[in-house]
């Protein structure tokens, strides 16, 4: 198949890899970031996608993704499909399908779930939106990218999905965090607090798979340093795109607002910038009550 891949960052430049590796011809297309091995380069987007079957790009935010857009849908070949896996607000990601809609292509919001280690690994998880038509015909490139792709209903259903399963995932990381700080304040150990919680009620994905004590639970980004697996940064951005769809939708998340009000803080004001979303557990340990 031919594909063109548009954004070869952290993210992108590995799952261009995985496809290239399977025998698909890749040409891809970033302002900074090299073409991967097996990835030939294109001066522009809109080179990028000539000839293309599918398009797959994954970028920054929703204004980007617009855009790019713009330069891209009218140089699309007849019956190319348009597949974003960006993480991006609702609106963008339907205004986009719309046009691309308008010119006579079909698209797909397709954000992912896994980090840089599944898009490196190819154990990703794609949230799909858009037309199953669509999801049919590019089935089989979700299948070399990750180990899972969910056909979640039209157009920004991918996106809604994605900023749902984020927004459990900060809240519950804080959470896990604070219960942490609390347990070694009573002096409680550790490693017992977990052999307990991660077979309790309390059980999470963010205690039981990623845990943020070092030397606790399976390898984590707190037994490196908090170097990021998911930066807090990141974290910070979906967390928004939860409140921001949440205010749109008129929807009460009160949980969901406190943790973008944590995490503001922890990047903008103290030195979370850089850090694994996770490093919220030596944020927490050496405060008290304010």
């Amino acid at each position: 198949m031919n594909i063109a891949f548009i954004g070869l960052g952290n993210m992108g430049g590995p799952m261009a890899a995985n496809l290239a590796k399977a025998g698909h011809r890749v040409v891809g297309f970033d302002l900074v970031a090299p073409c991967p091995p097996g990835v030939a380069s294109a001066a522009s987007a809109a080179e990028a996608v000539a000839g293309a079957e599918v398009v797959i790009t994954m970028l920054p935010n929703g204004e980007i993704l617009r855009g790019v857009a713009a330069q891209i849908i009218p140089a699309l070949k007849s019956g190319a499909v348009l597949v974003d896996c960006s993480t991006v607000d609702v609106e963008s990601a339907r205004a986009v399908a719309a046009q691309a809609g308008e010119a006579g292509h079909m698209a797909i919001d397709a954000p992912v779930s896994g980090g840089v280690g599944g898009a490196t690994a190819g154990t990703l998880t794609f949230m799909a939106g858009g037309p199953a038509e669509a999801f049919d015909k590019v089935r089989p490139l979700f299948d070399i990218m990750g180990q899972k792709a969910v056909h979640c209903g039209g157009a920004g259903a991918g996106q809604a999905a994605k900023i749902c399963n984020n927004m459990i995932l900060g809240v519950t990381m804080i959470a896990t965090c604070e219960a942490f700080a609390l347990a070694d304040k009573l002096g409680l150990d550790r490693g017992k607090m977990f052999d307990v919680v991660s077979t309790s009620s309390g059980y999470s994905w963010s205690m039981n798979a990623y845990c943020p004590a070092p030397g606790i639970g399976p390898q984590s980004p707190a037994d490196n340093g908090y170097k990021p697996g998911f930066a807090a940064e990141l974290m910070l951005k979906d967390l928004r795109l939860a409140r921001q769809a949440a205010e749109a939708a008129d929807a009460d998340t009160p949980m969901g607002s406190l943790a973008a009000a944590l995490y503001e803080t922890f990047v903008e004001q103290e030195d979370g910038r850089g850090r694994d979303f996770s490093a919220m557990l030596p944020r927490f340990e050496t405060r008290g009550r304010s």
